[in-house]
C-alpha cells in the first residue's frame, strides 16, 4: 500500500534543517553591535547575503555596553552581538546569556580632527594634551556608561599623566571635555567633528581612516593598542554602572589592549543561520572585510568557551 503523500512530506520536512531551509524562505538574521562596528557589520552582511540571499540582515548600532543590556534588561536577544570590548561580553552576558566568545580583532585609541580645527597644523603624538586645555578648544568624547570607546578614553587620559610626567593631567582634560560634548557612543561624534561642532574627538583609528579624519597617532604607551604594553595598561582604571540583575553594582574596569569579540546568545532566536554568518565573519573572506574597514583582524582568532562546531576556521 503506497506511503501517504502527507506523510511523506512531513518526514521531509522533519529532516529540513534551518540552515538548509533557510536557501528556501526568508530567515531574519538580527546583529547587535558597538559603534565602531557599524560599517564593517553592515558589509559583512551584504557579502553573507551572497551566499544566503533569503537572509534577512537587521542590524542595530549602538555602544557595546548599551548593546548587552538590551539583553540582560530588556529582554531583546539578537542572532549574533559583536562588541568592541571582549570583557563586556564576559561581564555582562556569561554566562547566563551566553556561554562563549571569539576574539577577532583590534583597534587603536586616536584623536580626530579635521583641517579646520583649532591647532590643526601644529598638533601631533607629543603635544595633543597642550592643544586641547587650550581656550576655546572643542573636545568630545563618547558615554563611558554606554560604550567602550567612553572608557578607553578616560583610561589614555590617566596614562597620558603618567607617559607624560604631568601630575593632575587627567583632571585637566576631563575639564577641557565638559559634558555637553558628550555622546552614546564614539560614533556619533564624527558627523560633530565634519560638521564643525567639534574641534577634536576620542574614537578608534579604524573609525577615523574610513572616514577620512585626521587624527594623532598617540605613543603605543597610552593607545591600548599593544598586547605587550598590557601591564602598562592595566595601572588606568574606571568605574562603569553594573547590570541590573547586579543591584545596578560599580564595575571597575582596567585598561587592556583592544580587543573585539562576537558570541551567539544562548536564546538566539535562529542558532544556525547565526553560526553560518559568524563562520563567514572569521573566515579569510570575513576577515578581509574586518581589515578593509580599519582593524586589524586577529589571526588566529582566540576562543573562549566551547564554541559551536563548524564557527572557527579549520586551522584553529
Amino acid at each position: 500500500m503506497p506511503t501517504p503523500r502527507h506523510v511523506v512530506l512531513a518526514a521531509l520536512g522533519a529532516l529540513c534543517t534551518l540552515t538548509a531551509c533557510a536557501r528556501d524562505k526568508d530567515t531574519p538574521l538580527v546583529v547587535f553591535n558597538a559603534g565602531s562596528l557599524a560599517a564593517p557589520v553592515r558589509d559583512l552582511l551584504q557579502a553573507f547575503r551572497v551566499r544566503y540571499p533569503r537572509a534577512v540582515p537587521a542590524q542595530e548600532n549602538s555602544g557595546s555596553l548599551e548593546a548587552a543590556r538590551k539583553v540582560t534588561e530588556l529582554g531583546k536577544v539578537p542572532d549574533v552581538i559583536a562588541v568592541a570590548d571582549y570583557s563586556v561580553i564576559d561581564r555582562l552576558l556569561r554566562p547566563a546569556h551566553a556561554t562563549w566568545q571569539v576574539k577577532f580583532a583590534r583597534n587603536a585609541m586616536v584623536l580626530a580632527y579635521t583641517d579646520a580645527s583649532a591647532g590643526a597644523g601644529e598638533v601631533n603624538g607629543e603635544n595633543w594634551w597642550q592643544v586641547v586645555q587650550r581656550p576655546g578648544v572643542r573636545v568630545g568624547r563618547s558615554d563611558p556608561a554606554l560604550d567602550p570607546n567612553g572608557y578607553r578614553a578616560l583610561m589614555v587620559l590617566q596614562l597620558a599623566e603618567a607617559h607624560y610626567a604631568q601630575p593632575g593631567l587627567t583632571a585637566k582634560l576631563l575639564q577641557a571635555m565638559p559634558a555637553r560634548f558628550v555622546r552614546p557612543k564614539e560614533a556619533d561624534l564624527t558627523a560633530l567633528l565634519q560638521a564643525g561642532e567639534l574641534d577634536y574627538a576620542w574614537t578608534y583609528r579604524s573609525i577615523a581612516k574610513t572616514t577620512g579624519l585626521r587624527y594623532v597617532e598617540l605613543p603605543k604607551e597610552i593607545d591600548l593598542s599593544d598586547p605587550s604594553l598590557a601591564d602598562r595598561y592595566a595601572t588606568a582604571a574606571v568605574m562603569v554602572p553594573g547590570a541590573k540583575r547586579e543591584g545596578g553594582d560599580m564595575l571597575q574596569l582596567h585598561g587592556e589592549p583592544i580587543v573585539y569579540a562576537l558570541t551567539i546568545p544562548t536564546r538566539a532566536p535562529h542558532p544556525e543561520l547565526a553560526r553560518d554568518f559568524v563562520a563567514f565573519v572569521l573566515s579569510a573572506e570575513g576577515r578581509a572585510v574586518v581589515e578593509r574597514s580599519g582593524l586589524e583582524p586577529i589571526d588566529p582568532v582566540v576562543a573562549d568557551g566551547a564554541v559551536p562546531a563548524g564557527i572557527l576556521p579549520t586551522k584553529q
